[in-house]
């Protein structure tokens, strides 16, 4: 599996993983906290069309639904009018949710990835569209998880399974440099 390519004719499409309020409270998230996970991914919300966003809602409402406070994305990584918004009700983006039919229908080949949870939303979308063909970028300073040593672990495992690991910095460079 080759590494994305981020170029301004490039078919890769960045998708944030469950920004909503409920989830970025939920853990005092590391390596890094929340806050920093939102600034990192609003820095790659503004370099990337298409862009999804992607939120964990129950199947039963029981959380409220969609209008609950709670349930909306961050305001800095909110859809803008042109994005794309999932709504997952398990761990995988693409479970459900018509998402892999859209990445087709609009030529996507690449995706980058970023958000919360590394171990749980983050890990189970990137082997989904590693399984699909699809060529995969973790962003290690764009997600969290509980632990550390977690957050290593799951961005080793993805590694060996094909997805590339790279910064906010490296992400962005690419887009500047055509690679």
């Amino acid at each position: 599996m080759t590494d994305a390519q981020f170029t301004a004719d490039s078919r890769t499409a960045l998708i944030l993983i469950d920004l909503q309020h409920w989830i970025l409270e939920m853990h005092a998230w590391q390596p890094r906290p929340a806050s920093d996970v939102v600034d990192a991914c609003a820095r790659l919300r503004t370099a990337f069309a298409p862009v999804v966003h992607v939120r964990y809602l129950r199947a039963d409402g029981a959380d409220g639904g969609p209008d609950a406070p709670a349930n909306q994305l961050h305001e800095r990584c909110a859809p803008g009018p042109d994005d794309l918004l999932v709504t997952k009700h398990g761990l995988d983006a693409f479970e459900g949710t018509g998402l892999a039919a859209h990445l087709t229908a609009s030529g996507v080949t690449g995706v980058v990835l970023a958000g919360l949870s590394t171990a749980h939303g983050v890990a189970a979308t990137a082997r989904t569209a590693l399984a699909s063909g699809l060529a995969v970028t973790v962003v290690s300073d764009a997600t969290a998880t509980v632990t550390a040593a977690e957050q290593d672990a799951v961005l080793d495992e993805l590694a060996r399974a094909g997805a590339a690991v790279r910064t906010v910095d490296e992400v962005v460079a690419g887009l500047v440099t055509g690679g």
